[in-house]
């Protein structure tokens, strides 16, 4: 029942059996995280992927001057890890916490690379989610240097229609790179022409 919602997302790049998604799925574990555990923390090594069966995770970094700006938020669904700290072996820049009790299927780095050797359609399947990402996170940057507050703002909304009603306004606006005051004219601004 768990590896359902895996079997549908990696359904969406490549064709495993039943029997193949069995094989795939024994090195993920179930792990449980709560509310403000952290999953990574800058300085470690990334050793894992996990894949969010259900609650919500913020992947951020502390700015030069300590302030957080986050790159994503992790919904159900969705990936978390550090790619650089986990494809370069270095120490991670980012943090992963969760912003509510989460559960999320585990992989780590050994066990990847495991499954590429004795599933070699596996390598094909992380690839493809590798440049998805890459791809996304390009938009971010692009997001950040070229749209308004408000466009990002409407964009968020857009991205995670559901998670401003579980989140903080802190949170929406470390994501949105504007301090939390900006973030509440932009509000009662959109609320108006609503």
């Amino acid at each position: 029942m768990m590896f359902d919602l895996l079997y549908k997302n990696i359904s969406r790049h490549i064709h495993l059996s039943e029997e193949e998604f069995q094989q795939f799925s024994v090195p993920f574990t179930l792990k449980e995280y709560k509310k403000k555990e952290i999953a990574l923390k800058e300085g470690e090594h990334c050793l894992f992927e996990g894949f969010v069966l259900e609650g919500c995770f913020k992947v951020y970094f502390l700015n030069e001057d300590g302030l957080e700006q986050t790159l994503y938020f992790a919904v159900k669904e969705w990936w978390i890890t550090d790619l650089d700290s986990l494809i370069n072996n270095v120490p991670s820049t980012l943090n992963i916490e969760a912003l509510e009790d989460s559960n999320v299927l585990m992989i780590s780095r050994k066990d990847k690379e495991n499954l590429y050797e004795t599933m070699p359609q596996t390598e094909k399947l992380f690839r493809i989610m590798n440049q998805k990402s890459s791809a996304a996170l390009q938009r971010r940057i692009l997001s950040l240097m070229s749209k308004t507050a408000d466009k990002r703002y409407l964009d968020f909304l857009e991205k995670y229609p559901t998670l401003e009603q579980r989140i903080t306004q802190q949170q929406v606006a470390a994501y949105l790179g504007i301090s939390h005051e900006f973030l509440s004219k932009i509000r009662k601004k959109t609320a108006l022409k609503k």
